[in-house]
């Protein structure tokens, strides 16, 4: 059986075998699959993260906004910046800065997939079919739940974020069947 020897698996072998193999045993599918969806989704999130905070930090250093413009200027007449600590430089401050942003993204996302993997396992065993119904449910509550990592949350921003939620999870569930 090609990859089961350890000193013989390449990195390929391991990727095309992703999805197959369950890395967790957690001692229960609904706990397995919510802590396989969060590590994965939360590496997805690192690297989307890590690669726009690199994208802003090269323009910000070539003078530019994210525009492709000269950035606005504030009322005293200074450059106003995204992230006050990222100055395109390598010094310990900007480091650090991405790596709390980076880090509270990856968060981020990996609550948003295990909340979801979860909610739609659990529907599904609790109903017993997993419809546009589960998809809708488990849309919502993940999206309120996302609204309430951010810093500043408003009641209007989490019901938003949950009819958001909602509907993109019963549109993919909907169309799965289509495409």
């Amino acid at each position: 059986m090609m990859g089961s020897n350890l000193e013989t698996r390449s990195f390929l072998d391991e990727i095309r075998n992703f999805d197959k193999n369950c890395y967790f045993d957690l001692g229960h599918p609904l706990l397995n699959r919510m802590a396989e969806s969060f590590v994965r989704a939360a590496g997805i999130g690192a690297v989307q993260a890590v690669s726009r905070e690199a994208y802003f930090v090269a323009i910000e250093s070539a003078g530019l906004d994210s525009n492709g413009t000269q950035p606005e200027m504030s009322v005293d007449g200074k450059k106003t910046h995204r992230f006050p600590n990222l100055r395109g430089s390598t010094n310990k401050k900007s480091l650090e800065a991405m790596v709390k942003n980076s880090g509270k993204e990856s968060l981020q996302w990996g609550l948003a997939a295990g909340v979801y993997s979860g909610l739609t396992y659990g529907l599904r065993e609790a109903r017993g079919v997993h419809d546009w119904k589960n998809s809708a449910v488990a849309g919502a509550l993940t999206g309120a739940a996302l609204a309430l990592t951010s810093d500043k949350t408003s009641h209007e921003q989490i019901v938003q974020c949950a009819i958001t939620g909602a509907a993109i999870s019963t549109a993919a569930n909907v169309l799965t069947g289509i495409f």
